[in-house]
């Protein structure tokens, strides 16, 4: 049974869930950090840069900045052309609009013979054109030097017109979410592909978390999947990047989807433990095909089902997505072992990536 000291988050989350206009997909505004400990740092335009090999990110906060970055710079006009003038009907339905989120809509479009996706930024009612604008530079500031085989690849970029651009290599599977949903009549993951899925994105966070990244929005919506269903993580707009990896800092507004949230970071806290939190969940998805949240559900948190098991009410067997086929119930409680440690409420008690990782790519030779 849940504890009073449990219930706090949860009710918070069930708040912050309410307010999300868009169920899954809504995110909050980007937010100026309060410094915590001088260790600690959030990214600032005046101070200095990151001092990683791998992903080293300039601190400056100018778009005209953005044409170092080696990134194809398009005319917001040309990405107008090959979207169709940002055709909203569907692609299914024959159109170009590929999906939609907190910070804009992304459109289907070809370049060279190259097919792309292209992300247009519009600002909603509770995002400024300023952190707009932010969000845009911090995606791709991160994106341009932050290359890995499991984050998506960002292509270019449009700011010659007040809704900026961001064009990256296509992903012809979608999301994990829509693929686990089966949206538009795809057939269901094989289990084998999503103990592979699981890995390679755990091989993404661990990447960046190596490069003193936290993502702050890790979901299957936001695991972007190629033909071969190789897992690509996406959205970095919410990431933030700090000096040193080791302390917290502290929000002045929640950002994320409340349904991933760890408790800190619904009380605003930013620490790469959210994001082992947050992919906990995933993982949860991955073993049960279900949403991370479902008002019509019981429990209507996906994330609610280890209490479930934990009080012996029920076992991961009674969650098992029953479309998966050649179904290894060892590997799936194998998976869910993995999965357990990285929801728990109190931070220091759950793994590192690495660990996660470590433990993935054991299923993998099972």
């Amino acid at each position: 049974m849940e504890t009073a000291t449990a219930n706090v988050p949860l009710q918070r989350r069930n708040a912050v869930l309410r307010k999300e206009t868009v169920l899954l997909h809504k995110k909050g505004p980007l937010v100026e950090g309060k410094k915590i400990s001088p260790e600690w740092l959030p990214l600032d335009p005046n101070e200095g840069h990151l001092t990683s090999n791998s992903c080293d990110l300039s601190s400056e906060n100018n778009s005209s900045h953005l044409n170092d970055t080696g990134l194809k710079s398009f005319l917001f006009y040309e990405l107008k052309s090959i979207t169709n003038n940002f055709d909203d009907q569907t692609v299914s339905a024959g159109g170009n609009k590929i999906g939609e989120g907190g910070f804009g809509v992304v459109y289907k479009g070809c370049i060279n013979g190259q097919t792309v996706a292209v992300k247009k930024l519009t600002a909603l009612a509770d995002i400024s054109i300023e952190e707009l604008k932010k969000q845009f530079e911090q995606e791709i500031k991160i994106m341009a030097k932050c290359q890995h085989e499991n984050l998506v690849e960002l292509l270019g970029f449009s700011n010659d017109f007040d809704q900026p651009c961001l064009v990256y290599d296509y992903m012809p599977k979608g999301s994990l979410l829509d693929r686990l949903a089966c949206l538009d009549n795809s057939s269901p993951i094989p289990w084998e592909t999503r103990c592979n899925i699981a890995y390679g994105t755990s091989n993404g966070i661990s990447f960046l978390h190596e490069n003193n990244h936290i993502h702050r929005d890790v979901k299957s919506a936001n695991i972007l999947l190629t033909e071969t269903f190789v897992p690509k993580l996406s959205d970095f707009g919410l990431a933030r990047a700090s000096v040193r990896f080791t302390h917290t800092i502290l929000t002045d507004r929640i950002v994320g989807t409340a349904a991933y949230m760890a408790p800190e970071a619904l009380r605003g806290e930013i620490t790469p433990k959210s994001d082992i939190f947050s992919f906990g969940v995933v993982l949860l998805e991955i073993i049960t095909g279900l949403s991370p949240m479902d008002e019509n559900r019981d429990p209507q948190l996906l994330l609610s089902i280890k209490e479930e098991i934990e009080d012996e009410e029920k076992t991961i067997e009674d969650y098992v997505d029953k479309k998966i086929s050649n179904l290894n119930i060892t590997s799936i409680e194998h998976m869910y072992s993995i999965a357990s440690p990285c929801l728990h409420e109190k931070k220091n008690r759950r793994p590192d990536i690495e660990r996660v990782k470590e433990h993935l790519k054991e299923m993998l030779i099972e």
